[in-house]
């Protein structure tokens, strides 16, 4: 794939309705928060809600939902980074609903499809002892050209949490683990090496990040924190979906919403080192691009982009498509979009699904199922739908991890070896909390098994 310069795709929302929008490089730096434990507060009850009823979808139909921040401990912030984001999502790991009151969140003993199996990151495990790796998040699982796994951890640290002690904590993102141990196995997901690593040491990032300072193109960001990862046996290249954080702070009177700058590819010839391309999908002023927060999905000769707004938002979903050997041309960006009549590519995106999500996690198992995975702000749960296929009617959501089972949890990152069997659903959780006055006691990623 030749990587042409530009920006831009001709789904991104405009006032017009268009769903193209013109970025400009000079545009100024955004910004975004974090998350808190709704264990301990109400918050407004707002499930996210398809829009798709039956075999065909309907209309678009607009809505007002609220929802919790973020991430939910999702990545440093505080005084180690010079940002907010720490403090928002401690502020909703204690305060539980990012203070929004109404309906009550998901009651104790509420069914869940789930269990944890283990701990994958921590300062007394190996990820610590062999290649730094201690206080971390996210694990976003996708297969490798050479059929292992790769798992991409966001903002990370050699000590148990982000503002230490002791500092400096060696602060990197993102940063990548491997394994080829299959996640149903006995003893679960086990780590057997990192990128730009021989053997043992210190698992460095695995691409350029500015942390706090000036980005490899110049411009303002907090830190580079990956959304997804795909590769092509046909070329042995990969390509992570990343954004690039402009703030962790409250993006305004919606709430406790971080702030993406723009989301870009970068890519990799040795499954190592990932260059940053040109390419930018910009977010808008009003931090209500919905083609920030990205998980792609190869099926054939295309591959499905579900992205959503940066800060854990009420907002919609979105579906595009784009040939594998196309990713780098924004203009072969296809969207799914609803005409007034039908549904079809080509067009404008319309939503496919609409509320507060958190980072959503597409992935099709070997059966053919498509499973998608989200943090549920409003509810504090993680769920899952499926359907027959991307462009095809989502399942009502199936509660699949609570925030009383996990507190101060977001994630839920889908492991591509899962399949429809029960209890082979793997999912990759994060846990963030604090307390009342800022002190990180947990961040880290689990396993968790459930069935689809």
């Amino acid at each position: 794939m030749e990587i042409p310069h530009g920006a831009g795709s001709p789904c991104s929302q405009t006032s017009t309705g268009s769903g193209r929008r013109v970025v400009d490089e000079q545009e100024s730096p955004r910004k975004r928060t974090p998350y808190i434990d709704i264990r301990h507060t109400l918050a407004r009850h707002s499930s996210a809600v398809g829009v798709l009823t039956g075999t065909r979808r309907a209309p678009p139909r607009s809505g007002t939902r609220k929802t919790v921040g973020r991430r939910v401990g999702g990545g440093p912030e505080g005084r180690v980074m010079g940002m907010k984001r720490r403090s928002l999502l401690g502020r909703i790991a204690v305060v539980g609903a990012a203070g929004v009151a109404g309906s009550a969140l998901t009651l104790p003993g509420t069914a869940q499809a789930a269990a944890w199996k283990k701990r994958l990151t921590g300062a007394d495990l190996d990820t610590n002892s062999r290649w730094r790796v201690a206080g971390t998040d996210l694990g976003i699982p996708y297969v490798l050209e050479n059929g292992s796994i790769g798992y991409l951890f966001g903002d990370t640290f050699d000590t148990p949490w982000p503002e230490g002690p002791p500092l400096p904590n060696d602060w990197r993102s993102p940063v990548m683990l491997r394994s080829a141990v299959h996640p149903g196995a006995a003893g679960g997901v086990v780590f057997d090496s990192a990128a730009r690593v021989a053997g043992n040491g210190r698992a460095p990032e695995v691409m350029h990040n500015g942390h706090n300072g000036i980005g490899i193109d110049g411009l303002w960001e907090v830190t580079v924190i990956p959304n997804d990862g795909i590769s092509f046996p046909e070329t042995g290249r990969q390509l992570i979906s990343y954004m690039s954080i402009e703030n962790w702070n409250s993006a305004g009177p919606a709430g406790p919403h971080w702030k993406s700058r723009y989301a870009g590819i970068a890519y990799s010839d040795n499954g190592n080192d990932f260059v940053r391309t040109p390419l930018k999908w910009f977010n808008t002023p009003d931090n209500k691009d919905p083609f920030q927060m990205w998980t792609m999905q190869r099926d054939g000769d295309w591959v499905y982009v579900f992205s959503v707004r940066s800060g854990r938002q009420d907002g919609p979903m979105m579906l595009r498509r784009v040939r594998w050997d196309r990713l780098f041309y924004p203009e072969s960006y296809e969207g799914w979009g609803w005409n007034g009549s039908n549904w079809g590519w080509g067009r404008p995106c319309s939503p496919i699904l609409t509320g507060r999500f958190g980072e959503p996690s597409v992935r099709r198992l070997a059966d053919g199922t498509w499973v998608m995975s989200y943090l549920n702000c409003a509810t504090g749960n993680i769920v899952t739908r499926t359907a027959t296929g991307p462009d095809r009617a989502w399942t009502p959501e199936k509660i699949q991890v609570t925030s009383w089972q996990e507190p101060g949890l977001y994630g839920g990152f889908i492991h591509p070896w899962s399949s429809r069997q029960a209890n082979d659903l793997h999912l990759l959780v994060s846990k963030w909390t604090r307390t009342p006055d800022g002190r990180s006691t947990a961040y880290h990623v689990s396993q968790f098994v459930g069935t689809v």
